[in-house]
């Protein structure tokens, strides 16, 4: 605590020789230095005597006992310089001593008193403005890093919303057309394709883009009917077998490479429907199998029939003239505007130990077997193939084996296939080696999430109109998928 005005004058005016006693900053009384710190607890306790400063409070001026604030220096400057220059008492040799009012040192020297007064001052003064100084430069320098980590993470957002772009085909950065003509460059710069087949590749190329039909260089037709010959002489561990109806394996080219699954599974399940009379009034205008961008024009058709419109905001209503991957709605919608009735089955966790999908392999032999449970071993149904979805990639189910052991297995036809690998399964002498390309066992499908599409009749002309409603599946079919339900057991009523 800073002395009173009193105090002050009377340390000032008291004679100092040679090393002086410590006393009281608040009264001036002598004490030892032992003793000093008993002599303020008992004979100044809390509140304590005018003059004395409590802990928070303002600096008080060691004269007058007045609160000063940071201004405390001018105020003792102003109001009692005339003290700082008081002289002390004689040494006894001619020697004028002063007392500094603050801690009572003694000086010889009024300079040096008035420059040790200054630095009780600026002491002061810190003091009081300090720990403000100090939480405001804490502040800033926290504020300016919550800055630096806000930037640094819309631009970790902004990079990964790109790459996202970049990997979906979102990007603008051209579609099968483009990629096609930059692979055939590519491969003519690296020796690989001869100019007049890059010409010639290329007219063909623009043919099927303006016909709208595909070209049917990546097409594979006859595997079915190669199974099926396979599996009735097959004897060793296969109890029974189902078999899809007839379908064409499309494969990817330089211009959907990386891509295009969707659409190439498309082509797939609509090869089948093609060759199967039940939907002849369905696909009149759909006689051939449709390229690529056609297919793209052909989903935003239906988007603009009301099919998905949440689905179609996803991808700005535009498909066309992009690399964008389609999935399960996408197909739905398509399928949906044909009047071709579907379902979507949604298998949205695993069912089964090291995060299998046993639950998948039931539902797709049921679709199978469901009449057609004559005793033959094997069994060509009428059913359609179905589309199966999962993150990053789609298939085609052709089919399901029924082991000896009661195991089952898939077959399906993958787009990442070349024809030269499928066109192996159509060799008579097949030894069973090829199937290894289609077969998939319940430990092989271990997606967190499957979709499958599955074709189930005709739509009649107002079924279609009941379905492209904004209010229809497609809403329903995501609120499942949030709620995490199976689409099938909501549309059951359960």
């Amino acid at each position: 605590a800073l002395p009173s005005e009193a105090a002050a004058r009377r340390h000032l005016q008291r004679p100092s020789l040679g090393r002086r006693q410590p006393r009281c900053p608040l009264c001036a009384a002598a004490a030892g230095c032992d003793e000093l710190r008993r002599h303020v607890g008992t004979a100044h306790p809390e509140p304590g005597p005018p003059g004395s400063r409590r802990p928070g409070a303002p600096p008080e001026c060691p004269f007058c006992g007045e609160a000063a604030g940071r201004e405390l220096e001018e105020h003792v400057r102003a109001r009692h310089g005339h003290l700082l220059g008081a002289p002390g008492a004689d040494t006894g040799n001619g020697e004028q001593l002063y007392e500094c009012p603050m801690c009572s040192l003694t000086c010889t020297d009024i300079q040096i008193l008035e420059e040790h007064v200054d630095l009780h001052l600026e002491e002061h003064n810190f003091s009081e403005g300090g720990n403000i100084r100090d939480l405001e430069l804490a502040q800033q320098l926290q504020t300016e890093e919550d800055e630096w980590q806000r930037s640094e993470e819309e631009k970790r957002e902004r990079e990964e919303f790109k790459k996202l772009q970049r990997q979906y085909g979102l990007d603008n950065s051209g579609g099968f057309k483009q990629q096609f003509l930059k692979n055939m460059e590519r491969e003519v710069d690296r020796g690989r394709m001869q100019p007049f087949e890059y010409h010639k590749r290329k007219a063909d190329m623009m043919e099927s883009l303006a016909s709208g039909i595909d070209d049917g260089k990546t097409k594979t037709s006859g595997v079915i009917e190669a199974l099926c010959k396979y599996y009735q002489n097959e004897n060793k561990d296969v109890r029974r077998v189902w078999l899809s109806a007839g379908v064409d394996h499309f494969h990817s080219s330089l211009g959907d490479r990386g891509w295009g699954c969707g659409y190439r599974n498309f082509q797939m399940l609509l090869s089948s429907l093609l060759q199967n009379s039940f939907y002849n009034d369905c696909l009149r205008d759909t006689t051939l199998t449709p390229s690529i961008p056609k297919i793209q024009s052909m989903i935003e058709d239906a988007w603009r029939e009301g099919f998905d419109p949440h689905g179609a905001s996803h991808f700005n209503n535009r498909l066309h003239g992009s690399k964008a991957w389609i999935g399960a709605c996408e197909i739905y919608s398509l399928l949906t505007s044909l009047r071709i009735k579907c379902q979507i089955i949604d298998f949205h966790k695993p069912t089964g130990p090291m995060g299998t999908h046993p639950r998948l392999f039931e539902w797709i032999l049921h679709y199978y077997s469901k009449d057609n449970e004559g005793g033959a071993k094997v069994v060509c149904t009428s059913k359609p193939p179905i589309y199966l979805q999962h993150q990053g990639h789609s298939r085609t189910v052709v089919g399901i084996e029924e082991k000896k052991n009661k195991s089952l297995c898939l077959l399906l036809f993958d787009p990442g296939c070349s024809s030269q690998q499928m066109q192996k399964l159509l060799k008579q002498n097949c030894d069973g080696t090829g199937l290894k390309l289609l077969r998939k066992f319940v430990g092989s499908l271990k997606e967190k999430q499957y979709q499958i599409v599955a074709v189930d009749g005709v739509l009649s002309l107002e079924e279609k109109v009941d379905s492209s409603t904004p209010t229809n599946f497609f809403l329903l079919h995501k609120l499942c998928i949030k709620l995490g339900f199976p689409i099938k057991e909501i549309l059951n009523g359960n």
